[in-house]
């Protein structure tokens, strides 16, 4: 399974059987890295630029593991492990996310290799990934603190989104 550079477990055994697209491939197929950032890597920018900024591997026989500047962050709003759904309150900025981003990838500084594969995992799930034989794909229920804290935070919502006139509160 990979590792940390710490040396913990990430939870899976191949990062990018779990990734997802390259965050920099648009819609139409070509890559927004070289279309926005010509002055940061000359050499791939070129590259791209006579192959019309086509995305390296937009064609399917070609993975993503290919590209050098290959990067897939998530924007996930439920834990891919357990299924547990943020609930964020509005105003709380002190209050701690439930779900977390768990990288699967780390980038090698020294030498310039590594892809950034990151996911979503509630901190629960995170938890167990960092310090068992936990994985990714493993059939996981949410843990029940899990389920209360999100249960909580859609108590306080319900709360927030109700509305009482303010004849009628007696906080005032």
């Amino acid at each position: 399974m990979e590792k940390t550079p710490l040396g913990t477990s990430v939870g899976v055994d191949d990062p990018y059987a779990v990734a997802g697209v390259c965050d920099h491939l648009t819609d139409d197929g070509r890559c927004r890295y070289a279309l926005d950032r010509a002055e940061v890597d000359s050499s791939f920018v070129a590259a791209r630029r006579r192959a019309g900024y086509t995305c390296v591997a937009a064609e399917p026989s070609v993975p993503f593991r290919e590209c050098a500047k290959y990067r897939s962050t998530t924007t996930g709003r439920a834990c891919i492990r357990c299924g547990l759904e943020e609930v964020r309150i509005a105003g709380q900025r002190t209050a701690r996310p439930l779900l977390e981003e768990h990288h699967l990838s780390y980038h090698d500084a020294d030498a310039q290799t590594g892809h950034e594969i990151t996911v979503s995992l509630c901190r629960w799930c995170h938890a167990k990934i960092h310090t068992s034989f936990a994985r990714i794909d493993d059939d996981a229920r949410p843990a029940i603190a899990a389920i209360a804290a999100r249960e909580e935070r859609r108590t306080l919502e319900k709360a927030e989104l109700s509305f009482t006139p303010a004849s009628e509160r007696d906080d005032l």
